[in-house]
């Protein structure tokens, strides 16, 4: 378990949790797309009715009880910042934004395009330092690395990236069937993000790592 006591990582793991919840907020408003774990929440959440942010929650701790069983090192400051911060930052900033920032921002091609993208960005650059803040991960992502080391164990051929992407296309499966619409932006969040996460590492943790 990753629950060490180091101030730095956990100020640069919280904040990166904000800024993945303040960026995200935008990607829902664009309706272009979000990763596939925002995706399925979403469209659940508002099938039954309840704010993102209680669900992604309630989600996030079933999954914690089959982690804490199976492996308990995914888990630190940063699996409890990502599952109960994230979703209700998304409520937060999606309120504040429709107090302040007119709805056509978000649905005018001129203006909606720009601001996907840009959010886009910033989302994959806030997941990639949170990844490698090293504080744990949301239970979301420790399920398929569980899946992984089991399978591989026994089928070592069988593709470590396969087993993730059908994990993530499973939660876009049931975001559909809730009433979802799959669109670009989980297509851009599958081939960027984990490119993102190794530039990240590469250009600002390790060289901390070698200090």
């Amino acid at each position: 378990m990753k629950f060490r006591f180091d101030i730095k990582r956990i100020i640069v793991c919280f904040l990166a949790v904000l800024g993945m919840g303040f960026f995200l907020s935008f990607l829902m408003l664009c309706g272009l797309g979000t990763d596939p774990c925002s995706f399925m929440n979403k469209a659940v959440s508002l099938r039954l009715g309840i704010l993102f942010g209680t669900w992604q929650l309630i989600v996030n701790a079933v999954l914690l009880i089959i982690v804490i069983f199976w492996d308990r090192s995914s888990l630190g400051f940063g699996t409890v910042f990502n599952m109960v911060l994230v979703g209700y930052y998304v409520d937060f900033f999606d309120w504040v934004w429709s107090k302040t920032i007119p709805a056509h921002i978000f649905t005018d091609p001129v203006t909606r395009w720009p601001v996907f993208l840009a959010a886009l960005l910033l989302f994959i650059i806030s997941a990639a330092v949170y990844i490698n803040s090293d504080m744990g991960v949301a239970p979301y992502d420790a399920i398929p690395k569980i899946i992984t080391e089991k399978v591989t164990s026994r089928f070592p051929k069988v593709p470590k990236m396969l087993i993730r992407m059908l994990w993530d296309f499973s939660a876009i499966v049931i975001g559909t069937l809730a009433g979802g619409k799959p669109v670009i932006g989980i297509i851009l969040m599958a081939v960027f993000l984990g490119p993102a996460i190794s530039l990240v590492g590469k250009l600002f943790f390790s060289r901390k790592a070698a200090k």
